[in-house]
């Protein structure tokens, strides 16, 4: 029993990369950890969970969002050869939950873990030419929807600070210049608190909204600079309980994406 508790937290870290990356949720992620092991297992019982979890989420209230995760916490790995290793931010988790679940599995497994198409098969239960396929498929929608920019952690930091200055001074001018024309503002509160219950585009659209949202909650909370899915963000508080998390997507220069999660069950982890 020794060997296999020791076998099992040291694959742990891969495992919960594998499950919260499927499912874009931590709890979820640590329910299977809790039910199996193995690489296989935990990406069969994540399929599984997925195909239910996509049912539920065509009902779900507003805009989806996968809970967060913060720094500090103990991230959940990937291999660091492949070309998204690492990557949990809360972009490319958007643009996996518009894939199928076993599209999902595939692509993870080959281009985020570095496995080989026997072993996709293997875990999967299918041919390899049907993985390859998957893989493909997965690809080219993540490729299509998917903007990746280059910017230092620096920059980032900075225009998050610029931002926030920016709404505490009502300051619409700036507000205006630091979002880009293609800018999206995503808000999932889940039904369980008030947000804006669809995608905001452009500047103007995403300036008025922020600069409401400080008047009316964020001037009474607190803000903390951390690190969301590997990305700069904020996490709010209200009287000490989190009240919200905020994870931006910046090209070094101007905000392209805000992912702003005030859905409670969401952040009872955090």
């Amino acid at each position: 029993m020794d060997q296999h508790l020791a076998a099992f937290q040291q694959h742990r870290p891969r495992l919960a990369g594998v499950a919260y990356r499927m499912l874009g949720s931590r709890t979820d992620a640590e329910d299977v950890l809790q039910d199996a092991w193995v690489i296989t297992t935990v990406t069969r019982l994540c399929v599984d969970r997925l195909r239910a979890a996509r049912i539920e989420r065509t009902a779900y209230d507003g805009p989806w969002l996968p809970e967060p995760w913060i720094a500090g916490d103990s991230a959940p790995a990937a291999d660091a050869r492949a070309e998204l290793a690492s990557d949990l931010s809360v972009a490319l988790l958007v643009v996996l939950e518009r894939l199928t679940p076993d599209e999902r599995a595939a692509f993870l497994l080959h281009d985020v873990f570095d496995s080989d198409y026997p072993e996709v098969a293997s875990v999967l239960g299918k041919s390899e030419a049907a993985c390859r396929q998957l893989v493909h498929r997965a690809r080219t929608q993540v490729r299509q929807r998917r903007a990746r920019f280059t910017a230092t952690p620096e920059a980032s930091r900075a225009l998050v600070e610029r931002f926030v200055q920016a709404m505490r001074t009502q300051d619409h001018a700036a507000l205006l210049a630091l979002f880009a024309k293609d800018a999206q503002w995503t808000a999932d509160g889940g039904g369980k608190v008030r947000a804006a219950a669809k995608l905001l585009h452009g500047p103007r659209a995403i300036a008025r909204l922020a600069a409401s949202v400080w008047r009316l909650y964020l001037s009474h909370q607190t803000m903390e600079a951390v690190d969301v899915n590997g990305g700069p963000g904020l996490l709010l508080r209200d009287a000490g309980d989190v009240r919200a998390v905020m994870a931006f997507e910046t090209d070094g220069v101007h905000i392209h994406a805000v992912y702003s999660v005030l859905n409670p069950d969401k952040l009872r982890g955090l």
